[in-house]
Formats: structure tokens, C-alpha cells, sequence
């Protein structure tokens, strides 16, 4: 034993080398028990393969100590070999006081493996054995869990959480948080995410999502702020942030989010669209068409920037624009039917009738069915002369919208007219 201590020694001194050396040297002359000793030191040390010498050694002269094989199977799964592991733990018989742990690490293995049904029912042989034993609950939860299976892991972690908040590195209350929110219980999850200690990036963006869905966009700005001040490079936390203080009327406060987003991501269409809106909102138009604008020459087929853009414009009357806009982004074979369409309003508030006319055509087949269209394009078409036309939209006009009396007597004077 002077030996061992001698290494341990050396080890809390920093010569590590010595350590090792003098406990290869004690094991030449060192007796089963102090040979487990050395093996539990090298584990300790890292000294994976001098443990495994030793430990099969002491194997193959006591097969039935099981703890020796449970400490092989660690060492096994440590280097990656998870066959051998699991041939030895299913050597371990029910009688062993060992079997319950075997159980629990087979368990462990055959779920890393995929094969999650063997893995359940090594876990619930356990529970059988021993039923209030909270880390076969955990482990039943983290299976479930990993499987997609929220619902059926509640239970599980919720017995666990009665005599363990936490399991190894793992929060329990998070997992629950984690799995009420998958299930769309953004208020119990909550409630879990509140309990946790936990405020890991990711744990406070999801946290803060949860209670944005839960209508509690105090606890939401809060928690995102923290977010942001431990890691300012966040990025997906500053549209969700600026869309809680908005909600909460704070538009300045949403903006400068939105800026200060952008500041880390300056290719965030969405973040630009986004300020952009805040900014038309603070009625601070000359930023917000620039915002708006920006957004589109990163992608010219963001539709939400480009409608927002052209609503914006139809409210300044600015159709001049509108028709510079939807040419641009059409050339770049952005072409939507809405574009179309909104480009035959502009040319025919412009006065291009011709243009116009091109316009409705080409998105006559996509809205063919909208109402609004149809009537908009009748009446255009009425007033360009062209009376067969008219009279087929408003006729199609007409099965869908048949109660429309105006339009009806619009058609009843038309033919009239053209009868006598």
C-alpha cells in the first residue's frame, strides 16, 4: 500500500509521470484487492488501458464479482466498443446485486444503438425491481423523450422530479419544459422553464419563446434581453424580441431591436423588412422605404417585402414607383401573378392603357377565380371599349359573387344598350 500512496503523492504534487510509474511498479508485488485500488486509480487517471489489463485479469479470477464486469463494460462503451460491452453486462444474472445497474446501462447502449424497444424493456425490468427508483424513471422519460414520444414522457419525468431535480447533467424541469411545449402547453411549460436554472443560450431563446406563447410578453422581453446581453450574436432573438415590444406598443423600443439586429446580421432580409415596418410605424417614411428597399435588393423574390412596399407606395399615390419597382423585380424573372396585377393598376392610374391591358391579361389565369379581380378587370375593359370581354369576366364574375346586384344591373344596362 506504501506504494499507492507513495503514486498518490506524486499525483497531487503534478508529477504525473512518477505517479504512474510508481503505480505500475507497486502492481508487479500488489495483491488482488490492491490491484482493484490501482485499477480504480488509472480509471481516475485516464490511464484507460492499464485499468483494462488489470480488471480482465481479476476477470477471469473471479467471474462472478460482478462489479468487475460492470467497470469493463464502462471501459468498453469509453472506447467505443459497445458489443463487447453488451455481451459482458448479459453475462450478469438476475441474482447478482449488480443486475439492476446492468439493466439500466444495457438500456443505455441499445438506445444509442436504435434499438429502442430492447431499450424500454430493459428499463421497465428494472422498474420492476425497483419502482421508486427515480433514474430508471428519468431514463423511461429521456427514451420516450428522444423518440418524439413528449406525451409519454411526462409521467416518467414527472415521478423523477418528485426526489431528484436533476439526473446526471440534465435539468429535469427543462425536459419537461421541453416536452410541454412540444405539445403545444406553452403555460405548463412555463411553469418547468421558470424551475430551471439553467440560462444557456438556447434554454433562454426557448424559454422566452414559451412565454411569448403564452401571452406573457413581460417575461418574454425580459428573459431575451438577458439572451442578448450574454450573447449579443443571437441573431434570432432580435425579430422576436422587437415583435414582443411591439405587441407591447413600445415601436420605438421594437425599432432600435430591429437596428441593433441588423448591426450583427447585416443580410437579414426579414430583420430589414421587419424595422422597415416599425419605422413607417414611427411615421418616419423616408427610413422606412429605405429599410423596405433594402430588404428587396437582397432578394428580389421576398414577396412580403415587395407587396408591403407597393401598399406603402399605393397610399402616397406614387404609381410612378410602384411601375419601376414590379418592372425591375420582373425582369429578374421574380414574376408573380399579384405583381402582374398590381403593375396593371399603376399603368392604368398612369394612363399606359395598353400596358395596362398586357398587365390584366397575363393575370387573368391566376385570379380567374378571385372576385375581386374579375370585377376590377370588367370595369377596365368597359371602359377600354372591349364589350365582348367584359361581358365574359362579369359573366364569370357573376357565378361566383351572384348576389351582387350592382354589378347585375351594370350588365342588364350594358346589354340594353347594346340591343337597341
Amino acid at each position: 500500500m506504501q506504494g499507492i500512496e507513495e503514486a498518490i503523492q506524486f499525483m497531487n504534487e503534478g508529477k504525473s509521470d512518477k505517479a504512474i510509474d510508481t503505480l505500475r511498479t507497486e502492481l508487479s508485488r500488489a495483491n488482488d484487492e490492491e490491484k482493484y485500488t490501482i485499477a480504480e486509480m488509472f480509471l481516475q487517471w485516464g490511464m484507460t488501458d492499464d485499468a483494462q489489463e488489470i480488471l480482465q485479469d481479476l476477470k477471469q479470477k473471479y467471474p462472478e464479482e460482478h462489479e468487475l464486469t460492470i467497470m469493463l463494460a464502462e471501459i468498453y462503451v469509453d472506447q467505443e466498443q459497445d458489443e463487447y460491452a453488451i455481451d459482458l453486462l448479459n453475462e450478469i444474472t438476475e441474482e447478482s446485486e449488480e443486475y439492476l445497474g446492468a439493466l439500466v446501462q444495457l438500456a443505455d447502449l441499445y438506445q444509442s444503438q436504435g434499438l429502442f424497444e430492447v431499450a424500454e424493456q430493459k428499463l421497465l425490468a428494472a422498474k420492476d425491481l425497483a419502482p421508486n427508483e427515480p433514474v430508471i424513471d428519468f431514463g423511461l422519460g429521456e427514451l420516450a423523450f428522444s423518440q418524439g414520444e413528449y406525451q409519454k414522457s411526462i409521467p416518467y419525468y414527472e415521478r423523477s422530479i418528485r426526489r431528484n431535480s436533476q439526473i446526471g447533467e440534465t435539468e429535469i424541469p427543462l425536459r419537461l419544459a421541453e416536452a410541454y411545449a412540444m405539445l403545444g402547453d406553452y403555460e405548463q411549460s412555463l411553469d418547468y422553464f421558470q424551475a430551471t436554472t439553467d440560462t444557456s443560450p438556447d434554454v433562454l431563446f426557448r424559454y422566452g419563446f414559451t412565454a411569448y406563447r403564452s401571452n406573457r410578453n413581460d417575461i418574454a422581453m425580459r428573459v431575451w434581453k438577458k439572451l442578448i446581453e450574454e450573447d449579443p450574436f443571437y441573431q434570432s432573438a432580435y425579430p422576436l424580441l422587437a415583435e414582443a415590444q411591439e405587441l407591447d406598443g413600445l415601436i420605438e423600443e421594437a425599432y432600435e431591436t430591429a437596428q441593433k439586429g441588423l448591426k450583427k446580421d447585416e443580410f437579414n432580409k426579414d430583420l430589414y423588412l421587419q424595422a422597415g415596418k416599425l419605422a413607417f410605424r414611427m411615421e418616419n417614411k423616408l427610413e422606412g422605404y429605405q429599410l423596405i428597399r433594402q430588404a428587396i435588393s437582397l432578394d428580389p423574390g421576398h414577396r412580403e417585402s415587395v407587396v408591403f412596399l407597393v401598399e406603402r407606395l399605393k397610399e402616397d399615390g406614387d404609381y410612378e414607383a410602384i411601375k419601376d419597382v414590379l418592372e425591375h423585380i420582373m425582369e429578374m424573372n421574380e414574376i408573380e401573378p399579384m405583381y402582374q396585377w398590381e403593375l396593371a393598376r399603376a399603368n392604368n392610374e398612369l394612363e399606359y392603357f395598353n400596358e395596362a391591358l398586357n398587365g390584366y391579361e397575363e393575370a387573368y389565369n391566376a385570379f380567374k377565380d378571385d372576385s375581386d379581380f374579375l370585377k376590377e378587370y370588367g370595369y377596365f375593359l368597359v371602359e377600354e371599349g372591349k364589350v365582348n370581354e367584359a361581358h365574359t369576366v362579369f359573366s364569370r364574375y357573376l357565378e361566383i359573387e351572384p348576389t351582387d346586384e350592382d354589378v347585375r344591373e351594370f350588365m342588364s344596362r350594358f346589354e340594353a344598350n347594346e340591343g337597341e
